[in-house]
């Protein structure tokens, strides 16, 4: 992952942008010359020939911060990145680090927003039809506002409930693999500042999600809430825009993965690549020319020159 520099307490966004887009380049937006590609060295672990641009014609592909001089080099780092995400630093699953959370009723009826006879009345609705959030039988028996439930979901998961200033469905498409938003109920909604990504989910903040768009978007992810139809509406929005190209890809283990990503790399020849996990999907981006790395942190401008590929390993669905 990028790693950050802090010098006199302040940290160094060439070096975040270096982690990501190759130590021979920098971002356009960073004011700073292109280095000479001379300096440029293989970064696989044992790569035995120290090879320097002059020396070889290959001047792709780079995974991540490395150029490899050769295609056993990429297979080296593609091995090291693999264990990286195939290691136990694994985001808990939320229900079982929030276990102990308030039931949602309860923190409703705690901050006055419910009675007693309410939430008794909403409790039997849904124990009859045996379906159902509690959430959405208060609004039906009892006429609360989704704009409240939102407000209660806030408060059992500590996390803010977002608006929809500033969204827009066809730079929010570009952020992540449509499927990603799909099936884990989370939309991005819009960046602010330059450096803060706003994602919004229905019923409560997944923080598996929020670190891997973190990680690949190169920007600090603010997780929140949505009200049930402002969602709805921004989802749908976001699937029906145009996205960045997804491939979909089943390999049988850790080196099936790894020889996937080498025959992508090897066959896009990318400029900038990322591999990240969330949850069942190792999903990588390849940035294919410079034009597409000029967007708001590493997030590309349009959906051209980049390509995701979305990894399922051991035949999950």
């Amino acid at each position: 992952m990028p790693i950050l520099g802090k010098i006199g307490g302040t940290v160094e966004r060439e070096q975040a942008d270096a982690a990501l887009f190759g130590r021979d380049r920098y971002l356009p937006t960073s004011g700073k010359r292109v280095p000479n590609e001379a300096d440029r060295m293989c970064g696989a672990p044992g790569c035995g020939g120290g090879w320097t641009m002059p020396w070889k014609s290959r001047r792709r592909p780079i995974l991540e911060r490395e150029w490899a001089c050769s295609q056993k080099c990429l297979k080296a780092l593609v091995n090291s990145v693999v264990r990286r995400e195939t290691g136990e630093g694994i985001v808990a699953d939320e229900t079982t680090s929030h276990r102990h959370r308030v039931p949602l009723g309860l923190v409703l009826l705690a901050q006055g927003w419910i009675s007693h006879p309410q939430l008794r009345s909403a409790l039997d609705a849904q124990r009859a039809s045996g379906r159902g959030r509690i959430g959405d039988w208060l609004t039906q028996s009892c006429g609360l506002p989704e704009d409240r439930i939102a407000r209660g979901l806030g408060v059992q998961w500590s996390c803010p409930v977002l608006g929809m200033d500033g969204f827009s469905a066809a730079s929010m498409a570009l952020v992540m693999p449509k499927r990603m938003v799909a099936e884990f109920g989370m939309v991005p909604l819009r960046v602010a500042g330059s450096r803060l990504l706003y994602l919004a989910f229905e019923e409560r903040p997944n923080a598996a999600v929020a670190l891997g768009v973190e990680q690949m978007s190169g920007l600090k992810v603010e997780s929140g809430l949505l009200p049930g139809t402002k969602f709805e509406a921004a989802r749908s929005a976001v699937l029906a825009a145009e996205g960045v190209p997804v491939h979909m890809k089943l390999v049988a283990d850790r080196d099936g993965l790894a020889d996937g990503i080498v025959r992508a790399v090897e066959q896009s020849q990318p400029l900038a690549t990322r591999l990240v996990r969330v949850h069942q999907y190792y999903w990588l981006r390849m940035w294919l020319e410079s034009g597409a790395t000029q967007g708001i942190g590493n997030l590309p401008p349009g959906p051209e020159d980049v390509v995701d590929t979305l990894f399922l390993v051991g035949g999950q669905r």
